[in-house]
């Protein structure tokens, strides 16, 4: 048998680490409402802790993406994320929110690692011109996992077994663990100096704020990651009330988000060489805009709305973040790609527990209202960024 080349064994990683992910994601807002009897506001609550790891973990974790080995942290990623979800077990069984919020923290730290991680490593398995294909792969797994979490986990719980996905997170984390063990053990870059952790930090935030590209990465993913959150906090009450769904018919309907993003994988290349960076960085925001009027717009009992709007939230931005990887590849020095990576990471999933927790406080119908207003708000800053002008990826 011809031996798996070190990027099919990274994807391989990649789809159980967020397939675990995704199932904890999935399982976190139902077993909180039908195991524990939780309303939005302790499902915002235990949303935002599963989102508080990538804002209190993803700048340590870039750190220790530039200064250690990087596959031997694929490795720990991998064993953080089954611990996280193997604590999930007793908190259910307790009936224990704060236990359970605890567990959703430590297997998304094992997420915000892998993610960081995998992603300084993609630049030293692929030449530049097959970046965004490598990125495409590991994207493209993270999509798989996501189509197949929600509808699994509401069958799960359709029959009484929600907390049976955690059980599964827990397989899905250890299938990436022996995946990431095969990889080749290559070093982080070597610099010649090492300034203090601090200065470190700073250098990788000044680098961001200070390149005009990144400059817009950063506010788009900062406003759109807030939206979605806000959408996630939201739609499990608001389709389980307002729509009236019963847990299997959600799964279905969230099914979408994870069709769109393998639909957006698969597209993210063509469409940039069709179009350029800079329709695709356009369209991600764009598209989500709709996603709210679509949930808004949905009659009482119907999929088909609900399975739109969230495929629309795959699509649009399973592309952009293809793209705006690429770019930040190139743009930055790979000495500083743990740490870049990580001031864009808080951007992109740091300010998810402000979303969650509003969206919580306002209600259903209120968090969907805010999910609309923070994606044109990301929407917007994109056109007035020089990202609305990039027709080809930048030099290197």
């Amino acid at each position: 048998m011809p031996t798996a080349t070190p990027l099919s064994r990274l994807a391989l990683a990649a789809f159980g680490l967020h397939g675990a992910d995704q199932l904890v994601t999935a399982a976190l807002p139902l077993v909180a409402v039908l195991a524990i009897g939780a309303g939005p506001q302790l499902v915002g609550a235990l949303l935002a802790a599963q989102a508080a790891a990538w804002l209190a973990f993803s700048l340590p974790a870039g750190l220790l993406v530039d200064r250690i080995g990087r596959t031997r942290l694929l490795s720990a990623a991998t064993l953080a994320a089954a611990g996280g979800a193997t604590l999930a077990l007793p908190a259910v069984a307790g009936g224990a929110p704060a236990l359970l919020g605890l567990a959703a923290f430590l297997a998304a730290c094992g997420t915000v690692l892998f993610v960081l991680a995998a992603g300084s490593l993609v630049p030293a398995l692929a030449p530049p011109d097959g970046l965004a294909p490598a990125n495409a792969r590991l994207e493209l797994a993270r999509a798989v996992a996501s189509l197949g979490a929600p509808p699994l986990v509401g069958l799960l719980a359709g029959r009484g077994l929600a907390v049976a996905a955690f059980g599964l997170a827990i397989g899905a984390a250890l299938l990436a663990f022996a995946a990431a063990r095969g990889l080749p053990m290559l070093a982080a870059p070597v610099t010649a100096t090492r300034p203090p952790i601090r200065a470190q930090l700073a250098e990788g935030a000044r680098f961001v704020l200070g390149h005009p590209l990144l400059r817009g990465i950063f506010g788009c993913a900062l406003c759109w990651n807030f939206a979605f959150f806000a959408l996630l906090a939201a739609i499990v009450p608001y389709a389980l009330g307002h729509l009236g769904l019963d847990p299997a018919r959600l799964g279905l309907a969230q099914a979408g988000y994870g069709a769109g993003m393998i639909a957006g994988a698969a597209a993210a290349a063509p469409v940039q060489r069709r179009f350029g960076p800079n329709a695709i960085l356009l369209a991600g925001p764009g598209l989500s805009v709709v996603a709210p009027i679509l949930l808004l717009a949905a009659p009482a009992g119907g999929v088909a709305l609900p399975f739109a709007a969230l495929f629309l939230v795959g699509f649009g931005p399973m592309m952009w973040l293809i793209c705006q990887t690429g770019i930040r590849q190139i743009v930055t020095p790979p000495a500083m790609l743990g740490r870049v990576g990580a001031v864009l990471q808080v951007a992109i999933y740091g300010v998810r527990p402000l979303g969650a927790l509003l969206a919580g406080a306002l209600g259903p119908e209120g968090g969907v209202m805010l999910a609309a207003a923070g994606f044109t708000a990301s929407l917007m800053v994109v056109a007035a960024s020089e990202l609305a002008g990039l027709r080809r990826l930048p030099a290197i």
